[in-house]
Parts: structure tokens; C-alpha cells; sequence
């Protein structure tokens, strides 16, 4: 999964923060309050996202109707993934992140690890199904 530019990252803010899958037309109208855009600008960049697969498309009468194709958690995560793999010493990395963290982000960060290893202690005890 590639990075994201910042007219790419502003079309994903729209489709993220909408319920709904939204048209070229819906996603330029929310853009045009922050700047002018042309409409072939958008529809290019989502064909774009499209090809990167950030973003899923699905006729929608005679245009196309896009939703994003994960979640912006599991692609924020997922770009982490890719920047530590990219820099080549993922370890070294997350602890200079690690020194770096405000005391609550610390506290938040121990708080999901161990969540996350006792969910993972519950899956390996479950006892197998008697046939």
C-alpha cells in the first residue's frame, strides 16, 4: 500500500468520515469549501486510489459510487507497517518512537498490549471441540 498524497489524503477524509459510498459529483461538492478544484481533478484522483486500492467502486446508475476499502485504522496501520519495513530497522525505529511518547501515549500503548495479549493467551487455551 503506497503513502498517500494530500489532495488523495483529503478525498479519503470525505469517504471516511461519509456512512455512505459517495459519486465523483458528492465527494467535489465537499471539497470545493476548501478549495477550487476541477471535477475530472477528483474523478482522476479517485480512479487513482482506485488503481492503488484505497478505495472500492461500483456503478451507480451512469457514474461510479466509491467507498473506501478499509477502515482509516487498518490503513493508518497499515502504512506504519510499510514506513518501518521501508526504513530497514523496524526495531530500532519503534524504539527511538518508543523514547519519544508522551506519558499518556505510553500508558495507552501498554494498556492495548495487554489487551491484545490476553485476548491472544484466551484463543490459544480454548480447549479443542470433543467430536
Amino acid at each position: 500500500m503506497a503513502g498517500l498524497g494530500d489532495l488523495e489524503s483529503r478525498i479519503m477524509a470525505v469517504l471516511w468520515d461519509t456512512d455512505a459510498p459517495c459519486t465523483v459529483r458528492e465527494v467535489h461538492a465537499s471539497l470545493q469549501a476548501e478549495r477550487t478544484l476541477a471535477y475530472t481533478t477528483v474523478m482522476t484522483v479517485l480512479d487513482n486510489l482506485h488503481t492503488k486500492e484505497w478505495v472500492v467502486r461500483e456503478r451507480d446508475g451512469r457514474a461510479w459510487s466509491y467507498r473506501p476499502a478499509r477502515a482509516r485504522e487498518e490503513a493508518g496501520a497499515q502504512m506504519l507497517r510499510d514506513l518501518l519495513t521501508s526504513l530497514g530497522d523496524p526495531r530500532g525505529v519503534l524504539m527511538s518512537f518508543a523514547r519519544d511518547m508522551s506519558s499518556e501515549e505510553s500508558a495507552f500503548l501498554r494498556q492495548a498490549l495487554d489487551e491484545t495479549g490476553t485476548e491472544e493467551r484466551g484463543r490459544s487455551r480454548r480447549k479443542p471441540k470433543r467430536s
